[in-house]
């Protein structure tokens, strides 16, 4: 499997990552001393020490959801596109994964169908029964407060299609463009997943390969297209 990574933007990314968990720390920690400062005080502290107080704090836990955010994306390792990665090993070079360096943060292109990768780091249980999907178990205080949950997997699925036919059609409004497969990725070993009725190949990371390999045998694109595909990409 050939691999183009944007090395650059991962580098890049993981250096915001490390400032903005350093500032949410430091002004959380200003607000709080404030807080307790407030708290021994004898008199009470001015309108305008008060505001500062909450702002401090609002802004200090506005920063952290961000920096929990961006640690399971960039600040973690291994990383999502390195479990990727290493999941895929042993798929020839007919394979070719864009990490960061396409429309799409992972995107897997050959002649047996491009695949969008969407990668959730979440644990627990996953189901997907009568139209609705549910997340159980995991840390139930970063399901409330680091949004630690898995959302709306249909709409990130429209947004990936969307961001992929967008950008080919634009720098190539003839290719012929083959649809996008999409799955769900759970990168956590801790995760167990009953989604069969789900509209979205639902796996975790462990299957990744498999699923790949068994589509391989059900779609064909033609090598020309493929290497259109490429060429736009590598451009």
């Amino acid at each position: 499997m050939k691999i183009i990574s944007n090395d650059k933007l991962i580098k890049k990314n993981l250096k915001i990552t490390k400032y903005v968990t350093w500032a949410s720390m430091i002004v959380l920690g200003i607000g709080i001393y404030l807080s307790l400062s407030e708290l021994s005080a004898s008199e009470p502290e001015s309108t305008k020490t008060l505001a500062l107080t909450f702002g401090a704090l609002l802004v200090g836990f506005t920063l952290s959801q961000i920096s929990i955010y961006m640690q399971n994306r960039w600040g973690r390792s291994p990383r999502p596109d390195e479990l990727i990665i290493s999941n895929l090993k042993g798929l020839d070079d007919r394979y070719t994964l864009y990490i960061y360096s396409s429309p799409i943060p992972h995107l897997l292109v050959s002649s047996a169908g491009v695949w969008g990768l969407i990668a959730y780091p979440q644990e627990g249980t996953i189901t997907f029964t009568n139209n609705k999907w549910k997340h159980k178990g995991g840390n139930t205080l970063r399901k409330i407060f680091a949004g630690d949950s898995i959302g709306k997997p249909e709409l990130d699925h429209d947004n990936l299609v969307s961001d992929y036919s967008r950008a080919f059609k634009k720098a190539n409004p003839e290719l012929v463009l083959p649809p996008l497969n999409v799955a769900l990725v759970f990168t956590n070993p801790k995760i167990e997943i009953t989604a069969e009725e789900a509209p979205i190949p639902t796996i975790p990371i462990k299957k990744l390969k498999e699923t790949i390999r068994k589509h391989a045998k059900l779609e064909a694109i033609p090598q020309a297209t493929v290497d259109q595909i490429n060429q736009i990409l590598r451009n």
